[in-house]
């Protein structure tokens, strides 16, 4: 079994190069990261797979990536080849909840599954 310290670590790692404004505008380079089974529920409410995401970070018309801010970022091990990780991300005025879950997939965590949800900076942190 993988040490959780060492998987949520590359996991953490494998994520903050996700946002990476460089990586998010080079279709290879994002490749490398999303599972070929990949899923999203996007902050916007979209549902996105692996080919559909790739495409609109890296369309032509998109707007260059602006740099991607994170905080309480924090992850646990829920199987030997699964990890799981919360954080919170700000992009100009746009600040969203999000859950990622990487999977061991041919010796690389890959990102099999992410959910972001908007919330207005000052009250992202309470309960429901």
């Amino acid at each position: 079994m993988t040490d959780p310290t060492e998987a949520v670590n590359a996991a953490m790692e494998a994520e903050f190069r996700l946002l990476d404004p460089a990586v998010r505008s080079s279709p290879e380079l994002l490749a490398e990261l999303f599972h070929p089974d990949y899923q999203e529920f996007g902050s916007s409410g979209r549902v996105w797979d692996r080919d559909s995401i790739i495409a609109v970070l890296t369309a032509r018309d998109a707007p260059a990536p602006r740099p991607i801010t994170t905080s309480r970022m924090q992850g646990v091990q829920l199987a030997p080849d699964v990890v799981h990780l919360t954080f919170d991300t700000e992009s100009g005025t746009h600040c969203a909840h999000r859950s990622s879950l990487w999977r061991l997939t041919g010796g690389r965590w890959l990102l099999y599954f992410h959910q972001g949800t908007r919330f207005s900076d000052g009250g992202g942190t309470g309960s429901d």
